[in-house]
């Protein structure tokens, strides 16, 4: 099956050896999302909840580019520096997805690229 390559400038340019997502079929992968401004480039990085609502805002202007929207994750992987801000996570989550909410995982790491607190991945299904 032919691999489609996704690419839009209302999310960060890939900052490595990686494509934005990836369509097969009817499900997408969408990379890892941290919170840069997708103009600037720049980590916006003002409070753990202006990060989170920039991960979704990025994450979502990359599933419209693919044709879907947020509503079409399936599996969503959030990616911690402090797992304390997971609370967080959940209520914010609330303003971007309704029920039924995609499975999720959350996993607690040392780090993130350029000093990011949360990064996001997940997998869409159109």
């Amino acid at each position: 099956m032919a691999r489609e390559i996704i690419q839009t400038e209302h999310a960060p340019a890939a900052i490595g050896t990686y494509s934005q997502a990836v369509k097969v079929g009817s499900t997408v992968y969408l990379s890892g999302q941290i919170p840069l401004d997708p103009v600037s480039g720049k980590l916006d990085n003002g409070s753990i909840e202006s990060e989170i609502h920039r991960v979704f805002g990025n994450l979502k202007a990359v599933c419209q580019a693919a044709g879907g929207g947020l509503e079409h994750i399936a599996k969503l992987n959030v990616y911690l520096t402090e797992l304390s801000h997971f609370p967080t996570v959940n209520q914010i989550m609330a303003q971007y997805f309704k029920a039924p909410y995609p499975a999720r995982a959350a996993v607690g790491v040392r780090e993130l690229p350029r000093g990011a607190r949360v990064e996001m991945d997940g997998v869409m299904e159109l």
